[in-house]
């Protein structure tokens, strides 16, 4: 067992973004998610399917809240305004720390 961040992402005060624009938010939100998979310090992510105030969910691999805290303020769409983090202390199974290797291998198999 370990002890992780899960951060719940919640839509923002800002969504009235033209569509270029909110495209290019999300584009860089979605590199911010790569390069912090990257780092190893975010093991999973992803949205919800539905369409409510609760957007998707982070899950940090770091020590405290304010770390994710200000691994949250790196992303676009929380500069953005358009979408908010709501950041949680969890105490979880340690296997997760093997879905970023499980994840890539899988995504390298997908044609």
């Amino acid at each position: 067992m370990k002890t992780w961040v899960l951060a719940l992402l919640k839509a923002g005060p800002n969504r009235d973004y033209d569509r270029e624009t909110a495209l290019e938010i999300q584009r860089g939100h979605m590199a911010n998610i790569n390069r912090l998979a990257d780092e190893g310090k975010l093991i999973l992510a992803g949205p919800f399917l539905t369409s409510g105030e609760l957007r998707g969910i982070f899950l940090f691999d770091v020590e405290t809240v304010e770390e994710a805290r200000e691994l949250t303020e790196t992303d676009p769409a929380i500069q953005a305004g358009s979408l908010v983090m709501e950041l949680h202390p969890w105490y979880g199974s340690a296997a997760l720390l093997k879905v970023p290797e499980i994840h890539k291998r899988i995504a390298a198999e997908q044609p």
